[in-house]
């Protein structure tokens, strides 16, 4: 795993959304999830790509179910984006590159949904 990607546990999360000062796409996924693992060198490219502009971090589902439950993710991968602790922007389902990179623009732009 990319080192610019950080790995968000029930008792991190919150205070990292808060601490992180700008964007943060946040990969909710399982070890046994085939599309998690397919978008894995997605988000290590990201991190790469917008290092200093926007962070990566990861959140086990299996292992961290209170924040996955607070946040009602029933399906993975999802994939949202933050500024501060409010969602800006949320996608399901493996999709490619680009997708994220919107995601993350937007946030970047302040146009996020």
């Amino acid at each position: 795993m990319h080192n610019n990607i950080v790995e968000l546990t029930d008792q991190s999360f919150e205070s990292f959304l808060k601490s992180a000062g700008r964007p943060v796409l946040v990969d909710f996924w399982a070890p046994w999830c085939a599309p998690c693992r397919a978008v894995a060198p997605t988000m290590e490219a990201l991190a790469k790509s917008y290092e200093g502009r926007a962070m990566v971090a990861k959140v086990n589902v299996d292992s961290e179910q209170q924040i996955a439950g607070a946040l009602g993710i029933r399906s993975i991968p999802t994939v949202a984006v933050f500024n501060g602790e409010e969602v800006v922007d949320v996608r399901v389902g493996a999709l490619p590159r680009h997708a994220y990179e919107q995601m993350l623009d937007a946030a970047l732009d302040g146009s996020a949904s």
